[in-house]
C-alpha cells in the first residue's frame, strides 16, 4: 500500500544569510532554539538539533520505513548525513560570523543495521582540530541505550575565517 509524507521547509537562502551574520555557535543554538528554521535537509529526513556548545553538536531522529532500501532497512545515506552534520556543527560552533568551510572529506564505518525498531537515534559530533585552513572532527550515531551504530571521520576546508 502506497505511504505518503508531507515535507515543508522555510527557504535555505534565508536562513543562510541570517548565518553570514551571527557566530557559528549562535547560529546553530538559534537553530535548536527554533529562533531560525532548520535547514531544508533536516526537514527532509526528519531530524533536529538537540545539542550545541563549542566543539560539540548532537542531532536525533527517529528512523522510518521512509528511510528503508530496496533491501529493507534504513539507507546507509540517513547514518552518514546525521554524522556530517553533527561532526560539521562541532566544527561550526568555531566559526566567526562571516566565517565559511565545508566537508573535505568524510569516513563512515557503518556497524549496525538501522530499522523503524532502533527507535531514537542520536549523532554525537566532536571537534578535535581547528585550524586555520582545516579542521577535523569525530562523530558517533547511537541508540538510546548507547549501543553504537555508526562512527564517523571529517575534514574540513576552512574557507573564509570572517571578517
Amino acid at each position: 500500500m502506497e505511504r505518503a509524507l508531507d515535507v515543508r521547509w522555510d527557504d535555505p537562502a534565508a536562513l543562510a544569510a541570517a548565518g553570514r551574520t551571527m557566530p557559528g555557535i549562535d547560529f546553530l543554538r538559534a537553530i535548536r532554539d527554533g529562533r531560525l528554521a532548520p535547514a531544508p535537509i533536516a526537514k527532509l529526513l526528519g531530524f533536529d538539533l538537540v545539542e550545541v556548545e563549542p566543539g560539540h553538536a548532537v542531532f536525533e531522529c527517529t528512523p522510518g520505513e521512509q528511510h528503508y532500501n530496496p533491501i529493507g532497512v534504513v539507507h546507509g545515506g540517513l547514518a552518514m548525513t546525521l554524522l556530517d552534520s553533527a561532526m560539521g556543527c562541532s566544527v561550526h560552533t568555531r566559526m566567526p560570523a562571516g566565517g565559511a568551510y565545508t566537508t573535505l572529506e568524510a569516513k563512515t564505518n557503518l556497524v549496525r543495521a538501522i530499522t523503524d525498531k532502533s527507535g531514537t537515534l542520536r549523532a554525537i559530533g566532536k571537534l578535535i582540530h581547528f585550524g586555520n585552513r582545516i579542521a577535523t572532527a569525530e562523530g558517533r550515531l547511537l541508540d538510546a541505550e548507547g549501543k553504537l551504530y555508526a562512527h564517523a571521520t571529517t575534514t574540513c576546508i576552512v574557507l573564509a575565517n570572517g571578517g
